[in-house]
């Protein structure tokens, strides 16, 4: 079984490191641009995440989860540390707050990322619109609770309710959905 491409990274092959840029670059980009204001804050955030990804490539098991996977977990820790930093800067009005993008897939395990998105989106749209509003901005942009609180108005209490109620309401709803049977293009249960 040949080494993925995260542990030859972690072995210091320099040829795995170009490969793994241009492997997830447009993944990392994705994120970054999703989650701050400006290009010249997304290009500094890229570099910050692939080197954490350098940094901890050797923590990568393929048996736990993909290298896509792994990719994204340590970009969206990253670029929400980097967005808490920030917080004290206004909110864009340019971007609606219920506004959910979904970057276009570029391998296999994109399109299963993409795929995995898109029921968690659905799903987050069966919910009540201040839950919704509120969890997105908790768990996509990475605000603390006090931050939402000031910057809907809110109780600080109310948000926390909303969180704890909504992360319990969408857990059921992706709960239920994966339940159902899938359906193929003519409306019969896929086998």
């Amino acid at each position: 079984m040949s080494d993925t491409l995260l542990q030859k990274v972690a072995a210091g092959e320099t040829a795995a490191v170009a490969a793994c840029v241009d492997a997830y670059g447009g993944l990392v980009w994705s994120l970054a641009r999703r989650f701050l204001d400006h290009p010249s804050e997304a290009e500094d955030a890229v570099q910050e995440v692939f080197i954490e990804i350098w940094k901890n490539a050797a923590r990568f098991d393929p048996t736990v989860a993909s290298e896509t996977t792994f990719v994204a977990m340590i970009a969206r820790r990253r670029l929400i540390d980097r967005r808490r930093r920030d917080a004290r800067r206004p909110v864009n009005e340019s971007t609606p707050v219920d506004e959910l993008s979904i970057p276009s897939p570029n391998t296999l395990d994109e399109i299963d990322i993409r795929d995995e998105a898109a029921h968690a989106a659905s799903a987050l749209g069966r919910l009540k619109p201040d839950q919704r509003r509120v969890l997105k901005l908790a768990v996509c942009q990475g605000w603390p609770h006090q931050l939402i609180a000031d910057r809907l108005g809110m109780p600080l209490g109310t948000v926390k309710t909303h969180v704890r109620r909504g992360l319990i309401k969408l857990r059921e709803e992706l709960q239920a959905d994966h339940h159902k049977p899938q359906l193929n293009e003519s409306g019969k249960e896929a086998v």
